[in-house]
């Protein structure tokens, strides 16, 4: 049994008011880049504002807001390059836990169980479709391999996405001394379970638009080991919250004393100083604000939008075009058919397109450890984000539709769930349920190598976004590599002064 990630414990209120930087919003980037400045000797405040949680509770049983995959740390130079200067590589290796298949394709006619073993993947494809399967595993064979030549360029991308003229400059001559970024090929190949593995696009990029280094990277990185963390999303940016408390840092989170709902942004002039709490006088204040928070989210704290409206029109470049919408079963273990597999993409063969389901140990509200003896079975679609705007019982019919493929996959499990939940609809009673846990976007800001999107740097100088909007292209990747270039950039307005001598 997996021991689960615990929440950090804070039972007091920050132990300042006044900080170097303050990380404002849940997002993984925002958690990374508090420790790494925390490690560098910066007084820190992270203040969590919109975070999920690790589940919502759904009654004994906590339950996923929706599939998680995170590729090895090693198909992420850079990331690696950060943990490891936590010294969190080895923790997070060990947490990783690789699917099994890696993943399963399910046809019309076919189900096939992808391995990260070239051999017997090689031998499954020829089972299933004779001797097409050698062209088919020598397409996939391309897929899985596309991030290795890209590796080098995207372990310290300094200038991605540029500041303006002269870092465009610099990065598109960066961009020249590495070949590999050219626009891959990834197929052209026409075979069913080839563009059904290509619909697996839309559950780990943040972008709304498909593009070839986009889909090429990301593929390429979670296919050579799809791997589930216990917790999701949450259990690993818990990981880095608790670092975060161990380097000195400060932490603002839902088991704090104090709220940690922002009420709004404080401005002295054009200046940003810091923010407000809800329920609390207190502002906090900060040299430099990092926004680890959705556009939309952080210009709801800008109260007076007419006198900061440079900062308020660039948050509007962010339009999030679909999302991720899923339904929940639990079910005792040994209903599941026998064959299935952990994680698996489903061929809806209509508008619903591909559906992933990726199945976990069933965690309980008062357990200390994931039970081995019940699953839940967590399915989900990529919906247009206008699908919000018509209401429960439109929702509500794309959870039946859901539900119906899932009985098609498990014929047996009728009258015999424990639970069936979606957490957009039954998730109401928790705080942050109504965000989005995987928003595809599209951003209106000028697009270098097809994986950019929101400036990093806003027009007020000292608010930086770390967040999944700056390189929705790359997914978890690009969301934690914002964080890296960031963090280096408030180093660097701070003039690099040894902080432990200011």
């Amino acid at each position: 049994m997996q021991p689960l990630p615990n929440r950090p414990k804070i039972t007091t209120g920050p132990s300042r008011h006044v900080y170097d930087v303050i990380v404002l919003g849940g997002q993984l980037a925002g958690a990374l880049s508090a420790a790494l400045l925390a490690k560098r000797g910066y007084r820190v405040l992270l203040v969590e504002h919109d975070g999920l949680g690790t589940g919502y509770e759904h009654g004994e049983f906590i339950l996923p807001y929706a599939p998680f995959l995170m590729p090895p740390l090693r198909s992420m130079p850079g990331v690696e390059d950060a943990f490891t200067e936590l010294g969190l590589t080895t923790t997070v290796q060990r947490a990783l836990k690789p699917h099994l298949p890696a993943l399963q394709l399910i046809l019309a006619k076919h189900r096939v169980d992808l391995s990260t073993d070239d051999g017997k993947r090689l031998a499954e494809m020829r089972r299933e479709f004779g001797e097409h399967g050698t062209e088919i595993e020598e397409a996939y064979r391309k897929i899985v391999s596309a991030h290795d030549a890209t590796a080098t360029f995207f372990r310290k991308p300094e200038n991605l996405p540029p500041d303006g003229m002269m870092e465009s400059w610099s990065l598109k001559r960066e961009i020249k001394r590495h070949p590999g970024l050219e626009a891959p090929t990834l197929t052209s190949n026409p075979d069913p379970a080839l563009q059904l593995v290509l619909g697996l696009t839309p559950f780990i990029t943040y972008q709304a638009e498909v593009k070839p280094l986009s889909v090429g990277r990301t593929l390429s990185q979670i296919l050579t080991s799809p791997n589930k963390y216990p917790g999701g999303r949450e259990g690993l940016r818990e990981v880095l919250c608790k670092k975060l408390l161990d380097l000195g840092g400060d932490y603002l989170g839902p088991e704090s004393a104090q709220n940690a709902v922002v009420e709004s942004l404080s401005f002295d002039g054009n200046k940003l100083v810091g923010l407000k709490v809800m329920e609390s006088e207190t502002v906090y204040r900060g040299n430099f604000i990092i926004a680890a928070t959705d556009s939309g989210a952080l210009r709801r704290l800008i109260l007076d939008k007419k006198k900061h409206r440079d900062l308020s029109e660039a948050l509007e470049l962010v339009t999030t075009k679909r999302f991720l919408y899923s339904l929940n079963w639990v079910l005792p273990t040994e209903l599941l058919p026998r064959g299935m597999g952990e994680l698996l993409l489903i061929d809806t063969e209509s508008d619903l397109g591909p559906l992933l389901v990726q199945v976990s140990p069933a965690r309980r509200v008062n357990g200390k450890v994931e039970d081995d003896t019940v699953r839940v079975v967590c399915a989900a679609a990529s919906v247009p984000a206008g699908a919000r705007d018509l209401g429960e019982s439109h929702l509500q019919k794309l959870a039946e539709r859901i539900a119906a493929h899932l009985e098609r996959l498990m014929p047996f499990t009728k009258g015999r769930l424990l639970a069936s939940s979606a957490p957009y609809l039954d998730a109401g009673g928790v705080r942050g349920s109504r965000l989005l846990p995987h928003p595809l976007y599209s951003v209106e800001a000028e697009q270098h190598l097809g994986i950019t999107g929101a400036p990093a740097v806003t027009p007020v100088k000292n608010l930086l976004l770390a967040n999944r909007e700056v390189l929705p292209g790359l997914g978890l990747e690009g969301e934690l590599l914002s964080s890296l270039v960031v963090t280096e950039r408030v180093q660097d307005m701070m003039k690099k002064r040894d902080p432990l001598k200011r």
